[in-house]
């Protein structure tokens, strides 16, 4: 019989004979298999198509013969038996992983139940269907109670059914009878009569009465669950690696489609016999800075691209060798802890706040380039800062991004291949072409919103404004990793005030990271009376110092008050004055940094001195009170 023939026609099974090959461990999952991705939305319909009896897609086998093809690991939570394995489960991981766990109920964010209309007798409970139907309950725990799961009333076998509600994991196929029979009367048992209750018998008969309804309904259940039909098509154990790899990628009928990461995962499996899920794992256990910046497995494969001379896209990623990628690895690893390492210099710690992603990918390739010392090493640097900056305030990968990604690559390289280049070659690397992409004016970046989404430009300025260490108002630290954790979006300005007058107030020159107090009582207040009940405040020195680190001026804010004769100013006044001061603090920013972004768009290392003197050079007003402190 040859592979058409064996895998064309789909063989039953029932959930009852799933279920003891997973238990025994003859069935398990080829390493290149994806983990689980379902979410509860997908376990509870699947779970519901079981309980209603409704038809499922088939799953796809590889027998295996006297030696496995892949090598392999066990469905998660499932028991590691070390038993000789007959056949790897090439589709329908998540079914059967999600049949598993909900029949063991040992999801640890969520328990999944049986629906039983006839036996909810909690009307108030928010838990109602109009016929029997699967459950899914949320849990979480407390950190100052371990072990302890809420609701709580989802672990006692009497809060539950007097929901309607029956452990999915009673219907678990195999002998239970003993589980099944002790979760009835664990149940039941607040309903027995008191032996001198005056209508005790009847109240007992009543009891057992409900109770064989219970186990009637369970069995009958348990019948359905045990002999539900999942088919499956089946590929001999003579099948050969490639084809089988080829037919998983071909068959793959999960709702949730493959990635191009699965994709490859299966291509290096199938290419250089190695797992690039273990590669990875590995990579982001030795160096945990790879994960601050969104998707390691996107960056490494982008990059490792670029390293191939591929695109940074699906299409150059499943165009690559993958033996040359692995063998490449450590490369690979080393030049995207440099990128991590490069952007943390520059003040740019995580995802949340990266204003373009695809920089990492290329500046990690452009570091497989550039020796780790030396002269090279710092006009490297120096090109690499003017790039990413460059990326960061011009609207060069608004559109098309891989493709332009690619291209600056390729010219950033020819610059990293020369014996001598400078700022004047600047040029050859598209986005740093001022002529096609300008950087902003200060006036338009006094319009950019709020920084908090994943608008680039908003995110570009608050970077600038981080790039000068930006001390924390409350204690003083300056901006990092950890530090981030801990700090919050803060209004210079604040809300409240600019409402009053119709200003709005979410603009990322409005916009400071620092730690606040726990108590948010705001109300309509001054900028530095607002910012002193918002933080713990130091002394005025001290706070003025840690003002200017974010390109804010103490003086300035001083300024900012809407009081006379004692009282708040209102209405036409009160906005007169704060439309009039709202944009002065804005011109004075957004001219600071539109001059920080053109020097550092030139890949210059510029002090918050320094970019003080040279405003004031320049002929402009902003922060010159700020000048005469020592940095």
């Amino acid at each position: 019989m040859n592979i058409l023939q064996q895998s064309s026609k789909a063989q039953d099974r029932t959930l009852g004979t799933w279920y003891v090959q997973v238990q025994s461990g003859t069935l398990k999952l080829p390493r290149f298999q994806r983990f689980e991705a379902w979410d509860r939305a997908r376990v509870t319909g699947f779970l519901n198509t079981i309980i209603q009896n409704l038809p499922v897609g088939v799953t796809l086998l590889l027998q295996v013969g006297d030696k496995e093809q892949f090598i392999s690991r066990y469905i998660t939570s499932a028991p590691e038996t070390g038993n000789r394995v007959t056949e790897h489960l090439l589709d329908g991981q998540q079914r059967l992983t999600a049949f598993w766990r909900s029949v063991h109920n040992n999801y640890e964010g969520e328990t999944y139940f049986i629906y039983l209309p006839e036996f909810d007798a909690h009307p108030t409970d928010g838990i109602e269907y109009d016929e029997v139907t699967v459950h899914c309950q949320p849990r979480w725990a407390k950190k100052k109670e371990p072990g302890l799961r809420y609701p709580v009333w989802a672990d006692s076998p009497a809060r539950c059914l007097e929901r309607g509600l029956v452990p999915v994991n009673l219907l678990c196929p195999g002998d239970h009878g003993v589980q099944l029979e002790k979760w009835i009367a664990d149940a039941t048992s607040e309903l027995e009569p008191s032996d001198d209750a005056p209508d005790a018998v009847k109240l007992l008969r009543a009891l057992e009465k409900r109770r064989q309804e219970l186990r009637a309904t369970l069995a009958m259940l348990r019948e359905r669950v045990t002999h539900f039909n999942l088919p499956f098509l089946s590929l001999p154990a003579t099948t050969s690696a490639d084809v089988a790899l080829q037919v998983f990628v071909n068959m793959n009928t999960n709702s949730k489609p493959l990635s191009m990461y699965d994709l490859t995962v299966a291509k290096v499996e199938s290419e250089a016999g190695a797992s690039l899920h273990a590669m990875q794992e590995a990579t982001e256990a030795a160096y945990i800075e790879l994960t601050h910046y969104g998707d390691v497995s996107w960056t490494l494969l982008t990059s490792a691209a670029l390293m191939q001379g591929k695109m940074p896209n699906r299409g150059g990623v499943g165009a690559m060798g993958m033996a040359t990628m692995v063998t490449a690895w450590p490369r690979v690893e080393r030049a995207l802890v440099r990128a991590a390492h490069f952007m943390a210099r520059q003040h740019i710690y995580d995802e949340e706040r990266l204003p373009s992603a695809p920089v990492v990918a290329v500046i990690a390739a452009c570091f497989d380039k550039v020796p780790e010392h030396g002269d090279e090493l710092g006009r490297a640097e120096q090109l690499l800062r003017a790039y990413m900056w460059s990326c960061f305030f011009t609207t060069r990968y608004e559109g098309a991004a891989a493709t332009r990604a690619y291209q600056d690559y390729k010219a950033l390289v020819e610059l990293l291949e020369r014996p001598h280049f400078g700022p004047a070659d600047y040029a050859h690397v598209p986005v740093l072409r001022r002529v096609d992409y300008p950087l902003p004016t200060p006036e338009q970046l006094t319009r950019v919103g709020w920084p908090k989404g994943a608008d680039r430009l908003a995110r570009a300025v608050l970077a600038a404004n981080l790039h000068f260490g930006a001390l924390d108002f409350a204690d003083g630290h300056p901006v990092s990793y950890e530090s981030l954790r801990h700090r919050e979006y803060h209004h210079i300005f604040p809300d409240a005030l600019l409402q009053e007058v119709g200003i709005n107030s979410y603009l990322a020159l409005n916009c400071a990271l620092v730690t606040w107090k726990t108590n948010r009582s705001i109300g309509r207040k001054d900028p530095l009376a607002y910012l002193r009940d918002r933080v713990e405040w130091a002394d005025e020195d001290t706070v003025r110092q840690r003002l200017r680190t974010h390109l804010l001026d103490y003086d300035t804010l001083s300024q900012a008050t809407y009081e006379a004769d004692g009282e708040p100013l209102r209405g036409d006044a009160l906005a007169a004055r704060l439309r009039t001061d709202f944009d002065r603090f804005l011109e004075s920013r957004a001219a600071l940094v539109a001059l920080a972004a053109r020097y550092l768009a030139e890949g210059r290392v510029l002090t918050l001195e320094q970019l003080l003197r040279e405003a004031k050079n320049a002929g402009g007003e902003p922060h010159e009170a700020a000048l005469e402190l020592d940095c």
